[in-house]
């Protein structure tokens, strides 16, 4: 027997032979030919550059498994690699296989440790492009995350052909409706948009057997919690559900019991906060703020920053102050329009500038690997609304820093988000540690 034939007849008897999957050794046989080994068709990926910064442990206490262990198609696993996922972290172990088995799933991870990879990759695996029909959705709370998360999924399955698509409020409602009637095998959506459509007999989701909840804490707030179970009612009673959040309220719960049937509990907050990144308050008076955060500026070594002030009207103030002092700002609240919100979150993501300035909407789930700086112009009330700030820096384990700005009347909430986060916030030195957060000083050698 040939060494080629060895490595097909290895590769089936790794797959279960269904219908669902048989493409998939069909293209295992096709592939595997085509190369003198088994692995060459990974000469053929474009892969960016190597991301050689040391990560903390909230990625990389890994069980050791492999994306290919997962039985993943080899288009699928293209997708994956040439985004730079070169393992999957501990969420995208522990979640992966059992999303792909068809159990419900509700999962507790750490901001910026893989969530969005830990449901998206088995949506897709599970899409069967021959049937031109809705098979996944998956709702979040704003629509800049809705814009990214529908970006990372058009990327993931670019070898797939599986259609992919972003609705939400604040765009227009008729060119939703043309593109639903072209073909659509995903859909990334808010509550409300994708309520009207599924109103309007739009959306037709006879066979959406999987629903995903991302920041579902969100979306099980007073705000949306209603919604949902309409936006449920609309699914087939067979289908899958998975809910994926870094802090889970009662209402999640509840939610579950209601809707979810025997879901497979995950749970990767050993600590609430990510490891890699370090925390200082600065004691300041309210009119000594902007001269504060100028002395950051001038002090940092900032890659790009993200500034959160706790109202709209503060966030336009403050971006126009250090616009003044000279340096490049942008701004984004949830009363722009949403054409010049998806520019900002566009432009910033691409790094076309250094500093954003913002209020509260960006705290959930945006992932912009270059933010190596929060700073907390005005302090959080809630212990939540810290957690979700300060985890914009120090994404998927690098490093970075968050730092407050303390007034005379915030010294209680300091002391109580400190205790209900089990975290420390230090005092800020005269001089930050580079290597607490500057790339170039944490770097990995060959």
């Amino acid at each position: 027997m040939s060494a080629a034939t060895d490595t097909i007849t290895t590769q089936l008897s790794n797959l279960m032979i269904t219908p669902q999957n048989n493409h998939k050794i069909q293209t295992t046989i096709l592939t595997t030919g085509s190369n003198n080994t088994p692995e060459g068709w990974k000469n053929g990926l474009k892969l960016p550059p190597k991301d050689r910064r040391v990560r903390t442990t909230d990625v990389t206490d890994r069980e050791g498994k492999e994306f290919e262990d997962f039985c993943l198609s080899r288009e699928l696993l293209m997708g994956i690699f040439e985004m730079g996922w070169e393992k999957p972290s501990p969420i995208q172990e522990a979640s992966i296989p059992m999303a792909l088995s068809g159990r419900d799933i509700l999962a507790r991870a750490k901001n910026g440790t893989g969530k969005t990879g830990a449901y998206s990759i088995p949506i897709l695996e599970r899409v069967d492009t021959k049937i031109d029909a809705i098979q996944g959705l998956i709702i979040v709370p704003t629509r800049e995350l809705a814009l990214q998360v529908s970006q990372i999924c058009t990327d993931l399955s670019k070898h797939l052909g599986i259609k992919v698509m972003v609705t939400t409020g604040g765009t227009g409602l008729k060119d939703d409706i043309i593109r639903v009637y072209q073909k659509v095998h995903v859909i990334i959506a808010t509550p409300g948009r994708i309520i009207d459509l599924m109103e309007k007999n739009v959306c037709k989701m006879e066979q959406c057997k999987m629903l995903v909840l991302d920041e579902a804490d969100k979306l099980l707030s007073q705000d949306f919690t209603r919604m949902l179970d309409k936006l449920i009612s609309f699914l087939p009673n067979k289908r899958q559900i998975l809910l994926f959040s870094a802090t889970f309220p009662i209402t999640v719960e509840s939610f579950m019991k209601k809707h979810a049937i025997d879901p497979h509990k995950i749970n990767l907050m050993d600590e609430l906060t990510l490891k890699g990144v370090t925390q200082y308050y600065a004691f300041v008076q309210e009119r000594q703020k902007v001269h504060c955060l100028n002395t950051l500026f001038s002090k940092l070594e900032i890659n790009q920053s993200i500034i959160f002030c706790n109202s709209t009207q503060r966030v336009e103030l403050l971006a126009k102050k250090i616009t003044e002092l000279g340096y490049a700002c942008y701004y984004i609240h949830a009363r722009m329009p949403q054409a010049d919100r998806n520019r900002v979150f566009h432009d910033f993501r691409k790094g076309h500038c250094r500093n954003l300035v913002c209020s509260d909407l960006f705290t959930r789930g945006i992932d912009i690997q270059a933010v190596n700086v929060v700073i907390n112009f005005d302090f959080p009330k809630m212990s939540e609304t810290y957690l979700h700030r300060i985890g914009r820096s120090g994404r998927f384990g690098h490093l970075g820093v968050a730092i407050n700005l303390i007034t005379y009347e915030d010294r209680y909430n300091l002391q109580k988000i400190e205790h209900e986060l089990g975290t420390e916030i230090k005092p800020i030195p005269k001089e930050i540690d580079k290597t607490l957060y500057v790339a170039t000083y944490h770097e990995e050698q060959d």
